[in-house]
């Protein structure tokens, strides 16, 4: 890390005594939509036992959707959510508040100890640079020593800010606790000065036009609206790919448009991002969805892979030349759908129906 003292040694000593070894690398769980929860809702709650298995992760939120008052209830709800529910293949996160809130501390000190166990990845949000992520990770360090845990648990850190952005590099490359990050875009079009005031997606506003037609100067002229988030999404890919950490979409706020929804969430995953956040059980069908490479991909991924054998050289299939770099872009999607084929029985059947003709 720039600027540090700490020895390339002695990054994967743990933090404190007695606290779990931290991962050398992040483990590829698939995590195609992050399903928000408010643990002191009950009606919300009480569905959580009901969504393990048809979600890649819950999530207890404990931030910004949660009022003041009912911080503490939130809190403890999902101490006991996570107690009373055997969550199989589902992950279990969670979002505590932000460092500069006043609840913060009682949310790391409640949750690690009671069920630190259970809980796989703390959501930080408004991260601004590697300090954040500094503080985080030696007080998990602790708290895991104190409660004896033998696992460490990870580290994803959401981007709202512009700082957060322009440090993005060093904040994926903060700690070997880092799983990740996803895209805050209210919170970040807010700290930007953006002219737009919804959460995600794009505006009818950010847009080209194509030239004038010379014979018809007045006729309309068709206009394409582009994607606000393009640069950001790409800049927060790159940065995860460089430490080997996931990057993810954020939050989609138009609940009924399911359209521009699956057009962000699509967007994201063609960039490189791995999941996204759901806000509504319909948004879960969403992403399942578009994270999940279609038949068809899979179908010319496998292809390639046969037909390339060991790797060198090119070949032409369907009168497209494939070489070692279309290999390496198969071998992303070939490795993603075994990941997801162990989880999801549906997405099994349909990518171990494939065929492969001989000969390729």
């Amino acid at each position: 890390m720039t600027g540090s003292p700490r020895s390339a040694k002695d990054f994967f000593a743990p933090l404190a005594v007695g606290a779990p070894a931290p991962l050398r690398e992040i483990p590829a769980r698939p995590s195609r939509a992050i399903h928000f929860f408010d643990p002191s809702n009950p009606k919300m709650a009480a569905k959580v036992p009901d969504m393990v298995g048809t979600v890649d992760v819950l999530l207890g939120n404990l931030e910004d959707a949660v009022k003041a008052d009912n911080k503490e209830a939130a809190r403890e709800g999902l101490v006991t959510i996570a107690r009373e529910t055997s969550f199989g293949p589902t992950q279990l996160w969670t979002r505590i508040n932000a460092l500069d809130s006043p609840w913060v501390l009682d949310d790391l000190t409640t949750l690690v100890p009671a069920i630190g166990d259970k809980l796989d990845v703390v959501m930080v949000p408004k991260v601004q640079g590697a300090e954040d992520i500094h503080y985080v990770d030696r007080l998990l360090a602790q708290l895991e020593a104190k409660a004896g845990l033998d696992r460490p648990i990870l580290v994803h850190a959401i981007l709202e800010t512009a700082r957060g952005v322009a440090n993005v590099e060093e904040i994926c490359g903060a700690s070997p606790r880092m799983q990740g990050l996803s895209l805050g875009p209210a919170d970040l079009a807010a700290d930007r000065r953006m002219k737009t005031t919804r959460v995600g997606g794009g505006h009818p506003g950010y847009l080209v036009r194509r030239d004038p037609n010379p014979d018809q100067p007045d006729a309309v002229r068709p206009t394409y609206q582009q994607d606000l988030w393009h640069y950001t999404i790409a800049r927060m890919v790159d940065a995860c790919a460089m430490h080997g950490i996931y990057p993810y979409y954020g939050p989609f706020g138009d609940i009924a448009d399911v359209v521009a929804c699956e057009d962000q969430f699509r967007n994201a995953f063609l960039l490189g991002c791995v999941g996204t956040w759901s806000l509504h059980p319909k948004q879960i069908a969403i992403a399942n969805k578009v994270f999940s490479p279609s038949v068809e991909d899979i179908t010319h991924a496998r292809r390639v892979v046969a037909a390339m054998g060991d790797g060198t050289g090119a070949v032409m299939l369907d009168g497209k030349m494939e070489d070692d770099a279309s290999l390496k872009q198969c071998l992303v999607l070939v490795e993603l759908a075994e990941q997801l084929a162990a989880i999801d029985p549906e997405l099994k059947k349909q990518y171990d129906a494939i065929e492969v003709p001989a000969g390729e």
